[in-house]
């Protein structure tokens, strides 16, 4: 009973690398249309030139709602509709409530938070004219589950607003038919933590040792990309309210 993707508009924001472009490869093999944002002009370019021509990437900060607004634009008219959203961008700073920095705090709450209303409400009023309509938001197994995150507090906490923001969204686009699913995936093997402060990333590896998170194991974007499918497949009335996707091959102690 899976609904074809074939020729379905999707716009994917953090689309340039990990999850985000093994979801636009899943996508495009599925037969789907792809508008991609991300920062980086030239990894979009890259990512572009991977998967062809039913691609179209537009270079956003997902933070800024003005650059949200003419991307989202731009994408419509490029393909003429817009039938689901991902909301896949986000991003953590490792550190302490006592030695937080405040770009880190700012940016985690600008992109994890607000760049997701900002892409939304850009979206909705193409999604309205769609006839099955998507919005899938990627949260973290962290904003669940009570394995204490010592030095990604802040992370974890934008990720459970993700799942409330979430929640609401689905009842008020309900009337318009509009599905909103959030997406939950556990640890990943991606470059998330490309760009980390590698002293106060050590000092939280040391906290999770005493105290957590308890890793279960790491998978591949592209599982959690045909996790993605899934829930864009469903039937139209339909849709997947939280799907939760973790690894189950046991792994010893973090290291750096």
């Amino acid at each position: 009973m899976a609904e074809s993707l074939h020729e379905r508009v999707i716009v994917v924001t953090g689309a340039s690398s990990g999850f985000g472009l093994a979801m636009s490869r899943a996508l495009i093999e599925a037969g789907a249309k792809v508008g991609l944002i991300a920062r980086s002009a030239d990894k979009l370019e890259a990512a572009c030139a991977q998967l062809g021509q039913n691609s179209f990437a537009v270079a956003a900060d997902v933070g800024d709602s003005a650059a949200v607004d003419r991307a989202v634009a731009a994408i419509a008219q490029h393909f003429g509709a817009i039938d689901g959203l991902v909301n896949n961008a986000g991003m953590a700073r490792p550190g302490f409530a006592e030695d937080q920095r405040d770009g880190d705090i700012a940016a985690q709450l600008q992109l994890n938070i607000a760049g997701l209303v900002y892409c939304a409400r850009a979206a909705i009023p193409w999604l309205k004219q769609s006839a099955n309509a998507r919005i899938v938001n990627v949260s973290s197994a962290s904003a669940e589950h009570h394995d204490e995150m010592a030095g990604l507090s802040l992370y974890a906490a934008t990720k459970a607003a993700v799942e409330r923001l979430s929640r609401d969204m689905r009842r008020e686009l309900a009337p318009a038919g509009i599905g909103v699913t959030i997406l939950r995936p556990g640890a990943a093997m991606t470059d998330f933590a490309a760009g980390w402060d590698f002293e106060r990333l050590k000092i939280a590896v040391d906290a999770w040792q005493q105290c957590g998170p308890t890793m279960d194991g790491g998978m591949q974007p592209e599982h959690v990309a045909q996790s993605l499918l899934f829930c864009l497949q469903m039937p139209a009335g339909v849709s997947v309210d939280l799907l939760e996707v973790r690894p189950c091959t046991p792994v010893e102690k973090i290291r750096l």
